[in-house]
């Protein structure tokens, strides 16, 4: 009789143990669920505040790409296709081949539309290369507006 006792017994004290482990490790799981929900959140509000920006960012280009194109002559936007080509090849960004041939396109039809379409067809090949494009569209923008600075500074 005393082991069935003492076997209830620590049948019970196993039980809580258990039952008390599961709290612990449901605890847990809570704690963790809830610090990673924080920071997917953060995540996708800088992720939404990247999008804003970039969006912006390309309407600016599109704006300057149109002024220019109309405000200045087919050899300064030609030096500038060529020096900003130049910039991008000296850092080493390869992600955009395609980059050269559709400027030179632009170049050769020579309208805001060819300018506003050379945005576009870049932008799209940002959206579809992944996470990476995004530190090269920056390296991008910035080399456009060292070109920019040192075409024409104030």
């Amino acid at each position: 009789m005393y082991l069935r006792i003492k076997d209830h017994f620590m049948r019970g004290i196993n039980k809580n143990l258990d039952m008390s482990d599961d709290s612990k490790s449901t605890n847990e799981w809570d704690k963790l669920w809830q610090e990673y929900s924080k920071v997917l959140e953060k995540w996708r509000d800088v992720f939404e505040s990247f999008q804003k920006s970039t969006i912006e960012m390309q309407k600016k280009y599109i704006e300057v790409m149109e002024k220019a194109a109309n405000e200045s002559s087919k050899e300064t936007m030609k030096q500038f296709g060529e020096n900003w080509q130049k910039a991008l090849t000296q850092s080493g960004i390869d992600a955009f081949k395609q980059f050269g041939e559709n400027w030179e396109k632009a170049m050769n039809e020579y309208t805001s539309n060819a300018f506003k379409q050379f945005g576009e067809n870049w932008q799209k090949a940002l959206t579809q290369s992944g996470m990476g494009s995004f530190k090269s569209y920056g390296e991008m923008m910035t080399k456009f507006a060292e070109t920019w600075k040192n075409m024409w500074p104030k």
